[in-house]
């Protein structure tokens, strides 16, 4: 496994094109200032031993060089082995809703927006445990397969939104059962599922996924997302509201009892989220009250420093730079001439 133990110096490499920009300025501003002179051909008929090319191949190689220092800052690194370790966790199915309601602002900024910030928080929170992701509206699907890696799993969650599934309707079931099958096969472990929705225009089968769920172990904690009073879906990109085929605003409300039930069923909690950060500590503490065992995780140990093949290109080129003279070299020259004027003399 390839690797950069410090890659913000990798942001050095957004120098390269502006010192480009500079040279090429420099270049259009001496070859103007030439042509004032006079003739740019009598000039450089004048001038034999200036090479006009020479420079452009120096400042080239300073290039590769400003790039190649960039890596060198960075430390490559490589992974030599992979070693399979055991952490003490729970494994974590988020199951999130991302159907047209959760676009409902009666939780700020959104029902969705708020959503994901949640998952986030929770994401932050977990040291040793396993995470994954189901988005679901009238069908579910896998959007991260359960994993370690946190930072793949933020970057997971930032790319969701309603546009992910055409079918609208709210498919508790078929995520919940979804969620059952996305586990590891280890025995065991904690594991629970996360579901956060509306609960609005649910089409059945929630319950029972639920309890087929927890007949397995598996927890399933609700999140509710919502008000009870409703409130109309926004139109993105537009001041108006969703409305249905007689014209009327669409108003969309937090099924509540239908979340309890769901995780009544699923012997699990249930927590209306709302503009504070009760249901992010709910169901962090919930989580952390499970029994938690031993999580096989695959990593990259013994990462070996790869700069000193960098360091030795950057010495190579430099020592290029400086045997490349900008003025042809006289040595060559002469050697030319004195085989020229033998050949005449013969």
């Amino acid at each position: 496994m390839f690797r950069f133990e410090e890659p913000a110096y990798l942001y050095l490499l957004l120098l390269i094109p502006l010192f480009a920009v500079g040279y090429i300025y420099s270049v259009y501003r001496r070859r103007r200032a030439i042509r004032q002179f006079g003739d740019p051909q009598l000039l450089a008929a004048l001038m034999p031993d200036v090479s006009p090319y020479r420079p452009h191949v120096k400042m080239i190689i300073l290039f590769f060089v400003v790039g190649l220092m960039s890596l060198l800052l960075a430390r490559p690194q490589f992974g030599s082995k992979l070693e399979t370790v055991k952490r003490k966790g729970v494994e974590v199915i988020i199951a999130l809703d991302i159907s047209n309601s959760m676009l409902a602002q009666d939780v700020q900024p959104s029902r969705l927006a708020k959503a994901k910030r949640l998952i986030a928080q929770l994401v932050d929170k977990m040291e040793n445990d396993k995470v994954g992701m189901i988005v679901f509206a009238g069908d579910a699907f896998t959007q991260l397969p359960i994993t370690s890696d946190y930072i793949s799993a933020k970057m997971f969650l930032d790319a969701i939104n309603p546009e992910l599934i055409t079918k609208q309707g709210t498919a508790i079931g078929a995520a919940i059962q979804l969620a059952n099958k996305s586990f590891t096969p280890q025995e065991g472990v904690g594991r629970t599922v996360v579901l956060i929705t509306d609960g609005e225009n649910h089409e059945g089968g929630a319950n029972e996924a639920a309890e087929e769920a927890a007949k397995k172990g598996i927890q399933v904690n609700v999140l509710g997302i919502g008000s009870p009073d409703g409130a109309p879906i926004p139109i993105e990109g537009t001041n108006d509201y969703r409305r249905d085929r007689s014209g009327n605003v669409i108003v969309t409300s937090l099924n509540e009892g239908m979340c309890q039930q769901v995780a009544k069923a699923g012997n699990g909690i249930y927590v209306r989220v709302d503009n504070s950060n009760t249901a992010q500590k709910a169901i962090t503490q919930a989580i952390d009250k499970m029994a938690k065992a031993d999580v096989e995780t695959q990593i990259y140990t013994d990462f070996n420093e790869q700069f000193q093949a960098v360091a030795w290109v950057i010495l190579i080129l430099l020592l290029g730079e400086m045997l490349i003279l900008e003025r042809k070299n006289q040595r060559f020259k002469n050697v030319h001439l004195f085989g020229n004027t033998g050949g005449n003399k013969e």
